[in-house]
């Protein structure tokens, strides 16, 4: 059975959220600072559903078990058990910009959780994550510039802001490149292949209209979104997102609910 804090916004009740921005010098790298804590104590534990954006995320872990982590783009839906007492404070790098500092193609970490020390060859890391300790690490690890992770940003942000855009051809042309680059473009700085990161800002797009409170004509809305009819969407966005897009909605009121 569902818990009926999932619904919404009753996870409200137990945890909090924080964004913050980075240093300035780390913006060609680093979308925004994060954090969340709970007290779930008295209480059962919670199945936290995370949904996946083409983003790899560092996170430092406070609680009964302290840890730094890598976190890779997720291609579909993530589950994480909160219980007890905790905290996270995350980096969410740019979409493209993380190549520089892995040193790879960031697709080697698609779908993977790894010790940050190992990302990060052995450095120490924070003691206690907040924004001036974590602006300390990684400014003193800024690479060089890398003009592609901008292109690869571009991209994506193209992807995001133009709801009309369903086609990886169409992107490939305005990229000036052809489908087989902007393919290999996105292995190795995005993580994920254009193709998925198209249908996931334009799955997005569904859930800011129903949390929004719009409604949705999904016959319409399927053929909008490149979708042979209503049902391959639904089932697209279930896959995705572990539940069917009305569902997934009921957890984010309009005046929670954030890009």
């Amino acid at each position: 059975m569902r818990d009926p804090r999932e619904v919404g916004g009753g996870w409200t009740a137990f945890q909090d959220h924080w964004y913050g921005e980075p240093a300035a010098d780390l913006a060609p790298y680093v979308a925004h600072y994060w954090a969340v804590s709970w007290d779930l104590r008295g209480q059962p534990p919670y199945r936290q559903k995370i949904v996946p954006y083409p983003q790899v995320h560092l996170s430092f872990l406070t609680g009964s078990e302290d840890a730094a982590l890598v976190r890779g783009v997720a291609r579909g839906f993530v589950v994480r058990t909160l219980d007890g007492r905790g905290r996270v404070f995350g980096v969410a790098f740019r979409p493209g910009c993380f190549r520089p500092l892995l040193r790879r193609p960031v697709s080697t970490i698609t779908d993977r959780t790894l010790p940050a020390a190992e990302i990060f060859d052995g450095a120490a890391l924070p003691g206690e994550a907040t924004t001036a300790t974590v602006d300390a690490f990684l400014l003193a690890r800024r690479p060089a510039p890398d003009p592609v992770t901008e292109t690869a940003a571009g991209l994506v942000d193209r992807i995001a802001t133009t709801p009309g855009l369903t086609r990886v051809d169409a992107l490939a042309a305005d990229a000036g490149l052809s489908v087989r680059s902007l393919q290999r473009l996105f292995s190795e700085y995005v993580g994920v292949a254009p193709k998925w990161v198209i249908r996931r800002y334009r799955l997005h797009e569904i859930t800011e209209r129903l949390a929004a409170g719009t409604g949705v004509d999904w016959a319409a809305t399927a053929a909008e979104l490149g979708y042979a009819d209503q049902a391959h969407l639904t089932r697209d966005f279930t896959k995705l997102v572990g539940e069917p897009p009305t569902a997934y909605a009921e957890r984010y009121p309009s005046r929670l609910f954030k890009t």
